[in-house]
């Protein structure tokens, strides 16, 4: 399994996408040709079966892609999303697990005690 994750840029009319770290790279018109692009040499790269992406826009301008061949589930599954500014930087295939929410027995008032009767 290979994970690889992208730096993509806009400048002008060409989205170019360059990896991380290591020598991949790839340009388009549009983000999503370079994604296409970006999977094929990723693809390439590595010959798993299996394709998940992810595509998370940082900026009108700039986007983090991550391409994970080889992954478990098979068949080629392509996810994308705008993620908020700080969403789409994560890296590694495993997200982080979000924190549990405590629940709070809400306590129930009692009517008994409310300094007054209504039959008074």
């Amino acid at each position: 399994m290979g994970v690889y994750t992208f730096v993509c840029r806009n400048s002008g009319d060409e989205w170019a996408g360059k990896q991380l770290s290591g020598e991949l790279e790839a340009s388009a018109a549009t983000p999503y040709e370079l994604q296409r692009r970006l999977v094929a040499a990723a693809s390439a790269a590595d010959s798993a079966a299996g394709v998940q992406s992810s595509f998370a826009m940082v900026s009108p301008k700039s986007a983090v892609f991550q391409v994970i061949v080889g992954a478990v589930g098979g068949g080629a599954m392509m996810v994308s999303g705008g993620a908020a500014a700080g969403g789409g930087a994560a890296s590694g295939a495993a997200v982080a697990e979000a924190p549990k929410e405590e629940k709070e027995e809400a306590k129930e008032e009692s009517d008994d005690d409310m300094g007054f009767s209504l039959f008074d």
